[in-house]
């Protein structure tokens, strides 16, 4: 079985890092290395943005939640469904269109020049947030590489944080974001199809041995779609709201910002919800799949129902092929973390503070440096085997959603707001985020529902005290608009 799945892996991490050696002379420009000089097609922007959204915890969080909760845990897929939706709608046109005119290759610097901050507050606050929820999201992807290989090769947990990482490292160091969003378009082809075998082949297997209601009948309210918690409300917007954490991500806001043309917005937006449809409804069915299969699982093995199955149901080298496609899931997201924490240390403070002056070259050293940085304190956080994947991912994403998805919306919506209504919004964001979670409220409502909503009320707030007066922005407005209608 190891060897079948050595093979496997090895031809898999083989065609990554072709990938990553073939990028590795076109990303010898900042703008290159960092946004692909914006030239992105439809296909790869939509693949690419939607495997680094997905993660890990597509193939291990999401099944075990609705292993654990049941038919409760599907209100997690309609958020996500409808946060997807509306950030292609809504958010991608407007911010591919106003980074180019800014000249903003990253979400920081894109704040900075929209709200004419000369103080430089914005783009360092919204640095460290990115840098400090992003550590923690990485390291969610290398507990599930970690233990992914510690199932199937018997490794240490330790040493399969180290082999995990270190492949994701290499590519992403040499190639840049081409080659982030050129491999996340394969590992989000291997993915889906994965998802796919899987589940057509579990369902035939379970017909034929008669267990096919198994999955819906182990014992209520598992298929029941309304949570038993005893605050049924509040646990479906709780887990709804995960839509809400799109807004504010800036490994996918990334990709609107990269894509060539503003009119292959739409049509990458439906490429990208279709994707989203199937893999979504094939995670979930992987999860009530194993109810029926593998009952009693608890204390983390439920993240691993997909390992289990596939081992199970499959010939070896198969099986090697399939947990490519979890392989797939965990680094199509942890590459493009580490992409976006390594623009942030180059651009947002090696160049603000230290390196104006510096070469091309040498910023795309401090980026491939600041790649290994990151990479080494996200595993150091990793190193607990306890922790569960849906759960870092959580913290992590409503992190990222409460801190800046109101202020992304202000952005590119409202003209009165200013730099001092995003610095407020944004830390309010970011400290009701981390003081909900300290005190233990998350058991009672996501911690991006307060945050978002305390964020947004800010804002608002601070509009009315302080508006916004600069001319140049309002022509800044009219001109963009404009040229919206025409696209």
């Amino acid at each position: 079985m190891k060897s079948y799945i050595l093979i496997s892996f090895a031809l898999y991490y083989a065609v990554l890092l072709a990938i990553g050696f073939f990028f590795y002379r076109r990303a010898s420009h900042i703008n290159d290395y960092f946004l692909g000089g914006r030239k992105l097609g439809k296909w790869v922007a939509a693949i690419s943005a939607q495997a680094s959204d997905m993660s890990g915890w597509l193939l291990m969080g999401l099944p075990g939640a609705v292993y654990l909760k049941g038919g409760s845990a599907i209100w997690i897929a309609l958020g996500l469904f409808a946060g997807t939706y509306a950030n292609w709608k809504l958010v991608a046109p407007r911010l591919r269109v106003y980074t180019e005119k800014l000249e903003s290759i990253t979400l920081p610097i894109f704040f900075e020049k929209r709200f004419e901050d000369s103080t430089g507050l914005l783009r360092i606050i919204s640095a460290l947030i990115t840098l400090f929820f992003f550590s923690v999201y990485v390291s969610s992807g290398f507990v599930a590489s970690g233990k992914l290989f510690q199932e199937v090769l018997g490794i240490e947990y330790v040493w399969a944080v180290a082999l995990g990482g270190g492949i994701i490292v290499l590519y992403t160091f040499l190639g840049g974001f081409l080659a982030v969003s050129w491999t996340d378009l394969v590992q989000g082809m291997i993915m889906i199809c994965g998802i796919i075998i899987t589940v057509v082949f579990s369902f035939f297997t379970m017909r034929e041995s008669g267990s096919i209601g198994g999955a819906l009948s182990t014992s209520p309210p598992s298929s029941s779609i309304i949570p038993d918690d005893g605050m049924p409300f509040l646990s479906v917007l709780s887990l709804y709201a995960w839509g809400l954490g799109y807004f504010g991500q800036p490994h996918i806001l990334v990709r609107f910002m990269a894509i060539d043309k503003v009119e292959n917005i739409s049509r990458a937006g439906n490429i990208s919800l279709n994707w989203l449809v199937f893999s979504l409804a094939g995670s979930v069915a992987i999860g009530f799949i194993a109810m029926a299969i593998f009952p009693g699982l608890s204390g983390g093995q439920e993240e691993k129902v997909f390992l289990f199955l596939v081992q199970k149901l499959f010939h070896p080298l198969v099986a090697g092929i399939l947990l490519s496609a979890l392989l797939s899931a965990i680094m199509s997201t942890v590459d493009s973390q580490l992409l976006v924490c390594s623009s942030n240390i180059t651009e947002d403070m090696y160049v603000k503070f230290w390196g104006s002056h510096s070469s091309e070259k040498s910023q795309v050293l401090m980026g491939r440096i600041s790649v290994v940085v990151i990479s080494l304190i996200a595993a150091y956080l990793a190193l607990d085997p306890s922790h569960t994947v849906l759960g870092v991912v959580a913290y992590a994403w409503g992190g990222f959603g409460a801190a800046f998805g109101p202020v992304v919306l202000f952005a590119l919506f409202s003209e009165k707001t200013t730099n001092i209504s995003a610095i407020a919004g944004m830390i309010t964001g970011t400290l009701v985020v981390v003081l909900w979670k300290q005190l233990g409220c998350s058991d009672v409502m996501y911690e991006i529902v307060p945050g978002f909503i305390a964020n947004g009320m800010v804002i608002a707030l601070v509009n009315r005290i302080w508006p916004q007066k600069s001319e140049t922005l309002r022509k800044f407005y009219r001109s963009v608009r404009e040229e919206m209608r025409r696209d």
